[in-house]
């Protein structure tokens, strides 16, 4: 059974990015909140797949807690519904040669108030033959404009990846971009949105008492995922521990 219209593919296709409201019921989201509290406060060890994106000296507070692979940590996430509906949709928007790239958390915390820049995800990758991608971003709190919320400029992936530069975050990637001409996706919990490589995105910071939790699959063919692998491209954001 397809679990997208298409309604939906075509206005992904076209606006670079697709709202999927309740994509995992209650029960399911109490799940990964779970888990997720467990990766934040380290009963899981992620140290190793462990960064602050906000490229903060103070180690004492993550503002924007990125954690790579979770999947890698815990096996069992890839056979649980957020990755399963998450790689169908993925190939009903792309083809059945989509696969799952790999996975991360990210996490806003409370009263960090840290923006992530404007930047297209595909100003990451090496250049591809095949360029196919889509992010997957599940709110597992709700996600509202002063706790970080996800804005999209429709249509940005038609055009030429833009110019980036590299923040003070660490190797962060910025570029130009609006909250006049994007739109604002308020998401309630186990609801998501897809957005293409070339669409051009950011978020404000957390200004309230709330976490802005998340977690983000990312796909491309599998073909492109062995063509990276092979030109020693790694996502996992491991970080090596020297002998």
């Amino acid at each position: 059974m397809k679990l997208l219209s298409k309604q939906q593919k075509t206005f992904f296709e076209e606006e670079g990015y697709l709202v999927i409201d309740n994509l995992l019921n209650e029960a399911e989201v109490t799940y990964y909140s779970n888990l997720y509290d467990s990766f934040l406060d380290n009963r899981i060890d992620a140290s190793n797949y462990r960064s602050d994106l906000s490229g903060s000296d103070d180690a004492t507070k993550e503002n924007i807690t990125q954690i790579m692979v979770p999947s890698k940590l815990v096996p069992e996430l890839l056979e649980k519904a957020l990755h399963i509906k998450c790689l169908r949709m993925a190939q009903e928007l792309m083809g059945d040669d989509i696969a799952l790239d790999f996975d991360m958390l990210i996490n806003k915390a409370p009263n960090t108030n840290t923006i992530t820049p404007w930047h297209q995800d595909a100003a990451y990758w090496i250049d591809m033959p095949d360029k196919r991608a889509a992010s997957c971003w599940v709110a597992i709190d709700r996600a509202y404009k002063e706790n970080g919320c996800m804005w999209y400029t429709p249509k940005s992936h038609l055009s030429e990846v833009l110019q980036h530069e590299q923040t003070g975050n660490k190797g962060a990637l910025k570029c130009e971009g609006s909250e006049e001409n994007s739109m604002c996706i308020e998401l309630t919990p186990g609801s998501c949105v897809f957005h293409h490589g070339g669409t051009l995105h950011y978020s404000r910071g957390n200004s309230t008492d709330d976490n802005r939790r998340a977690i983000i699959t990312n796909f491309r063919p599998k073909a492109m995922i062995a063509l990276e692998r092979s030109k020693g491209v790694d996502h996992t954001g491991e970080r090596k521990v020297k002998s």
